[in-house]
């Protein structure tokens, strides 16, 4: 980013101190909605931005998101599991029958 739009996002940045940030936060968090960003200040000396989240994914998972699909991934193996365990029952038990014979 050049550095006049540095400075100008700088400059158009609400600087709000610690004190104010807390017993105004619900305020503060309805002007980030909007698009602008808050810097949070100690002394005067910034500390923290506020700034608008990214747009949450679909899906109702949250932050569990990329687990999504890990039902259907368990389910899947699950069918694997019991096809091996069937076949090695199977061949088992043919080499138990022929043993017999």
């Amino acid at each position: 980013m050049p550095a006049a739009r540095c400075l100008a996002n700088l400059l158009a940045m609400r600087q709000v101190n610690v004190h104010e940030a807390k017993t105004q936060l619900s305020r503060l968090l309805e002007e980030v909605e909007r698009g602008e960003e808050v810097t949070i200040a100690r002394n005067g000396v910034p500390v923290a931005v506020l700034s608008k989240a990214p747009a949450a994914t679909r899906g109702g998972f949250g932050m569990f998101s990329e687990y999504a699909g890990l039902a259907d991934q368990i389910a899947a193996l699950d069918d694997e599991v019991v096809r091996i365990v069937e076949t090695e029952a199977e061949e088992e038990h043919r080499d138990f029958l022929d043993g017999q014979r």
